[in-house]
């Protein structure tokens, strides 16, 4: 049972790498009566890129400005890019869906049975297939089209931008939505959108990839969560798996297994993220599983 009197908080940082980074914070956390409950770094020595994430606990008067506040010396001395969240907040999160509704159906149930630890604060589609289940469940729907000509799709996107500020979300999960971001939506909420998709890229590109999967004969398949990035399907990878399969396979097995692969890794990607255990750290992430 959580202790009403204490507050955890979820520290991550990155700066150049040199000594007593990492004393010097634990230090300034101690010294605020901070409980280490958990920790983990890494040095990228290509690049002399350190990496922290830090979970502490902390008397529950003592605000974040506060913390802030006392590492400030240090963030400025090392050079720090420094993060602070309440491990405790329910971070909000939208959700963007097509016709294949696995991956929204995983995730919600993980959130149902309290895995994932956030709110869905709404459902965007540019198809009315989910909406009963997103009513059923209480969730705000909003089907928003894409016109085959494109004409219409800054005015969408421009809807889905209002939607994030409106509600606070602070990640746009893609859970089989299929449609292309432009740029400039991709740009404006990078580190804040993440995708799924199959792992055959480049290789089996557009409809039906995993019916040419099966016509090559492909002994793996698997799935990659990522952030959105203007590089289509290029972005810092967050999450994969593979799985095995057999010539015994039809393409609809093939189909089904994709479908696991790609609600499991999509359900991942999104609780690190949540977790604040994924560091950007150029065109890869860091990722403190």
């Amino acid at each position: 049972m959580a202790d009403a009197h204490k507050r955890t908080h979820i520290l991550t940082l990155s700066c150049a790498d040199r000594p007593r980074i990492v004393a010097s914070v634990t230090t300034i956390l101690a010294g605020l009566g901070g409980n280490i409950a958990e920790s983990a770094q890494f040095w990228d020595r290509i690049t002399n890129r350190f990496f922290m994430r830090i979970a502490f606990e902390t008397p529950s008067a003592l605000s974040a400005d506060t913390i802030r506040a006392a590492l400030s010396d240090t963030i400025e001395t090392f050079g720090m890019t420094v993060d602070l969240v309440d491990a405790a907040r329910m971070p909000k999160i939208i959700i963007m869906v097509s016709k294949f509704d696995h991956c929204l159906q995983h995730l919600m149930y993980q959130i149902r049975v309290g895995w994932l630890k956030a709110e869905v604060a709404a459902i965007v589609s540019n198809h009315e297939d989910s909406r009963a289940f997103a009513e059923a469940q209480g969730i705000p729907y909003y089907c928003w089209p894409v016109d085959r000509d494109k004409s219409n799709k800054d005015e969408q996107e421009a809807k889905v931008v209002a939607l994030v500020e409106e509600t606070g979300a602070e990640l746009v999960v893609l859970a089989r939505y299929m449609q292309v971001l432009s740029d400039k939506l991709s740009s404006s909420l990078f580190g804040k959108i993440i995708n799924i998709h199959h792992s055959f890229l480049p290789s089996f590109k557009g409809a039906r990839p995993y019916h040419q999967a099966h016509e090559r004969g492909v002994k793996l398949i698997g799935a990659t969560a990522h952030y959105v990035t203007p590089d289509l399907d290029e972005g810092p990878i967050i999450e994969q798996e593979t799985s095995r399969v057999t010539h015994a396979l039809s393409a609809e097995d093939l189909v089904a297994v994709g479908r696991d692969n790609e609600s499991r890794v999509l359900a991942r990607a999104v609780k690190l993220h949540l977790e604040a255990r994924v560091l950007m750290h150029g065109k890869k992430t860091i990722v403190f599983a």
